[in-house]
């Protein structure tokens, strides 16, 4: 099991990756700028807290964003997703965001992803995420390196041969 800490992790986050089988793991920890009036984190936040989670995978598998976008005009953008939300998450909690690819599509992956907070299931979703020209903002085909790395990772994988 490979243990990768962010530039974020000053500020509370770091991520796990194990093996090529397993779940990617991401912890970040609640801030106060994460709740809301009532002191608990607010809904929206829990999907930034998804977005950090691919993204830290993502690069740990060798892909950063932004080189994608420059070198191989390709950018990533949610085109659907579904939530549940189950507890509430309070400030200071530190939460593990749990992520999967239960998908992977020629221009498309699905993530399964889920926050806990120990044992306990905080809230769980499916992002639904495609790929698309940077250019012409048309959906595009995965880089072919990329859709190698992901589809072991796979549940379900929907790609051509690569």
């Amino acid at each position: 099991m490979r243990r990768y800490h962010s530039e974020r992790s000053l500020k509370g986050t770091s991520a796990v990756f194990p093996s090529a089988t397993a779940d990617a793991l991401f912890t970040v920890r609640v801030y106060y700028e994460d709740t809301d009036a009532g002191g608990v984190v607010y809904y929206a936040n829990y999907l930034k807290f998804f977005e950090r989670a691919r993204t830290e995978w993502l690069r740990e598998l060798g892909f950063e964003q932004q080189r994608l976008a420059e070198q191989a005009r390709r950018i990533f953008v949610v085109r659907g997703l579904d939530m549940q939300y189950r507890r509430p998450a309070r400030l200071d909690d530190a939460l593990t965001i749990r992520s999967r690819v239960a998908r992977l599509g020629r221009a498309s992956m699905d993530f399964s992803q889920s926050c806990e907070r120990g044992d306990e299931l905080l809230a769980a979703g499916q992002v639904q995420v495609g790929c698309i020209d940077r250019v012409t903002w048309r959906p595009a085909p995965l880089p072919e390196d990329l859709a190698r790395a992901l589809a072991p990772l796979a549940l379900e994988s929907q790609a051509a041969a690569f």
